[in-house]
């Protein structure tokens, strides 16, 4: 009986093993059900993301451009802006009197670059964003002397301006009045004598300003032209070859 008895708790418990096991299986089906239920959910999410994605990376050259053009209004912060003239135009109309306003900038880095623009507008404020935008996209680049004037004489003419720069030792200063000394402040020249003659028109005499400035070279453009040394152009001047050597040294432009 003993036997029996043991053989039908074997029974029992076998009967009952399975049962427990299949409790966590039947569990687990729903939950494995579920998992690949919310699987394609989840690859249209990632599809979703990837095309997200994409529209980022379209983003991503916008904000590249961004990031650019914040580098260069970053740059624009350190340039020297000059107002040089503001011209009030008016026209009758009907209702009574429209004015616009015209404006004239200077624009210049202090160490060799600069540029002008103008511009127009209904506002002054906006005539000089304008006119400042417009200046600093056609800024030019001059050779200058030890940093502080110019390697040589030069003149320009614009209509009937006419203007005349010369180099000038240390000291000097800007010898220049109107609208050239806002252009030799912005560009960074110390020492520097001009004359402006045939005409007092500010538009004019900044164009025959960039003339001059315009044909200005130095030393080091000029031997790399010839495939000469620029000790050899210097010695050439009267000065002995130790002279040039040093001079020759001392050019950075």
């Amino acid at each position: 009986m003993a036997d029996e008895v043991k053989k039908d708790e074997t029974v029992e418990n076998t009967n009952d093993a399975p049962a427990t096991e299949a409790a966590p299986a039947a569990e687990a089906a729903p939950a494995e059900q579920a998992a690949q239920e919310a699987a394609p959910a989840e690859n249209k999410r990632g599809g979703r993301n990837a095309r997200g994605d994409g529209r980022g990376g379209r983003g991503g050259g916008r904000g590249r451009r961004n990031d650019r053009r914040n580098r260069d209004e970053d740059k624009g912060d350190d340039l020297i802006e000059k107002l040089v003239h503001i011209n009030r135009v008016s026209k009758t109309v009907k209702g009574g009197k429209r004015f616009g306003f015209a404006a004239l900038v200077v624009v210049g880095d202090g160490s060799g670059r600069v540029g002008f623009g103008h511009g127009k507008a209904r506002e002054v404020p906006e005539a000089i964003s304008k006119a400042t935008a417009a200046a600093k996209k056609k800024m030019i680049r001059v050779a200058l002397k030890e940093g502080r004037t110019l390697h040589h004489d030069g003149k320009g003419r614009f209509g009937a301006g006419k203007v005349t720069v010369r180099t000038a030792p240390p000291g000097t200063g800007i010898i220049a009045g109107g609208p050239m000394r806002a252009v030799f402040e912005s560009l960074g020249v110390s020492d520097v004598v001009t004359k402006s003659v045939g005409t007092s028109n500010p538009y004019n005499m900044i164009r025959a300003t960039f003339e001059a400035l315009g044909d200005q070279t130095s030393p080091k453009s000029v031997a790399q032209r010839r495939g000469k040394k620029v000790a050899d152009l210097l010695s050439r001047g009267g000065a002995s070859a130790a002279e040039a050597k040093v001079d020759a040294e001392a050019i950075t432009e």
